[in-house]
């Protein structure tokens, strides 16, 4: 599994939307895969990329069930969080999984996922994913201890060797192993399967690059008043959701992914 090619210009990729529903306050952003266009744009910016040499589509998996890119029309597809379960058997999530094992078998196609992406990439290759009920949510900004390989795939460009990865996070779902030929990124006290990279092939992080302060600040908001999180875990969230994080950095290392750079 893997790509030897050298990218060509455009840019294509397809952004599959696997949840629908936004926060009202959120509502400008229009939905979580045009919250992940906005990462890969700002990617394309900090690489280099002119005016044109990204060409996003946007997907709504979760309504029209079965509808999928054309491979032959796309460089790379990104499957977005979710509020769902990625281990569910939901028709349009047993689908999902048989697409993404599809392109995991094309020559050529890429994959990119984050949060529920990340677990349903794990769940195609064959991994266990599910609830992380002896520890719960994992929440704001989170610090990632970097395996070597993640040390090397998010820093070694930036001329720096550090071991910690800070991203924004927002899930209670994991993948609990490894598939078999992926390198680990990297891992936390609440989930061992932070990232995996199969070079020319896959890259996902179970965190959150997209989010900014403003969009989990109000995920944050609104599921303290659904009462999913108490009076404590939403104080102690919202105080580390401020901090710097690195998600435009990763956006960077998705795009150069992507171009095989």
């Amino acid at each position: 599994m893997g790509s030897q090619h050298t990218q060509a210009l455009p840019l294509r990729v397809a952004i599959l939307g696997c949840d629908h529903n936004i926060p009202k306050p959120l509502e400008k952003y229009k939905s979580y895969a045009a919250i992940c266009a906005t990462l890969l744009d700002a990617g394309a910016k900090a690489v280099g990329l002119a005016e044109g040499d990204l060409e996003v589509s946007l997907w709504n998996v979760v309504d029209e069930v079965g509808r999928f890119p054309d491979l032959e029309d796309v460089d790379a597809v990104f499957l977005t969080g979710s509020k769902y379960d990625s281990f569910a058997s939901t028709p349009w999530i047993t689908a999902l999984v048989s697409f993404v094992q599809t392109v995991l078998a094309h020559p050529r196609v890429k994959l990119v996922g984050v949060c529920f992406g990340h677990q349903i990439i794990a769940r195609a290759m064959g991994a266990k994913v599910g609830r992380n009920v002896s520890k719960g949510w994992e929440v704001s900004v989170t610090d990632v201890d970097l395996t070597t390989q993640g040390q090397n795939y998010f820093f070694k460009k930036e001329g720096k060797d550090d071991d910690i990865l800070r991203i924004l996070q927002m899930h209670q779902d994991i993948v609990f192993e490894y598939p078999t030929g992926v390198q680990a990124l990297g891992s936390t006290e609440r989930c061992r399967v932070q990232g995996m990279l199969v070079p020319g092939k896959v890259v996902t992080v179970q965190g959150h690059p997209e989010f900014t302060e403003e969009i989990l600040t109000e995920i944050l908001r609104t599921r303290h008043e659904q009462g999913i999180f108490g009076d404590e875990a939403y104080q102690e969230a919202m105080a580390r959701v401020g901090k710097k994080h690195d998600g435009l950095l990763v956006g960077k290392r998705f795009i150069e992914f992507l171009l095989d750079r």
